[in-house]
């Protein structure tokens, strides 16, 4: 049994799910998700909650078990609340400005600006004084997905600590080169 794929998903005033075979779509203030699930999961509407359960005795079905019920638990709760990454830019002259409402321009260090283009579904907040960008979306998957790109234009280095980070994320630091003799 899946300790995980056990457990219901609650789901909050506001958020309606609807399900068509494998396909689901959650509907709430934060926007609409889709998503289709692995045929050996069924998705059943109770009142007030989901549940998820297993169709067939497979190894595998323990573990699409698990992750169907939570990539459901994050789509209602995308929905819902919606997720927030920080992340921090690390450098001396190294900034981020916005550039209308779905576009980034970064100064990191290259001989020219790094023009970065968000996916349909991201927003961001720019604190240009102190360097960091919130990323803003319902989707947990494409949040991380376009953190995780940004991060990837200047990734931090471990000698100085310049680079783009994830906000909280310690950088190993090694010591430079040793006094020559």
């Amino acid at each position: 049994m899946s300790r995980i794929g056990k457990l219901p998903v609650a789901l909050p005033s506001g958020v309606e799910v609807k399900t068509n075979g494998r396909d689901v779509e959650v509907k709430g203030p934060g926007g609409t998700l889709k998503r289709t699930l692995p045929p050996e999961v069924a998705l059943v509407a109770e009142s007030g909650s989901l549940r998820i359960e297993p169709r067939a005795g497979s190894p595998a079905v323990k573990s699409l078990w698990g992750l169907s019920r939570t990539l459901v638990s994050n789509m209602v709760e995308g929905v819902h609340k919606g997720f927030s990454k920080t992340l921090e830019i690390v450098g001396v002259g190294w900034k981020v400005e916005e550039e209308g409402k779905d576009s980034l321009r970064f100064s990191l260090g290259f001989s020219h600006p790094v023009l970065f283009k968000l996916p349909p579904g991201v927003s961001s907040k720019v604190e240009a004084k102190a360097g960091k960008i919130t990323l803003i979306s319902a989707d947990k998957e494409l949040l991380g997905q376009t953190a995780a790109t940004i991060r990837r234009l200047r990734p931090p280095e471990p000698y100085k600590g310049k680079g783009i980070k994830y906000q909280g994320e310690v950088i190993r630091r090694k010591v430079g080169k040793a006094g020559g003799k």
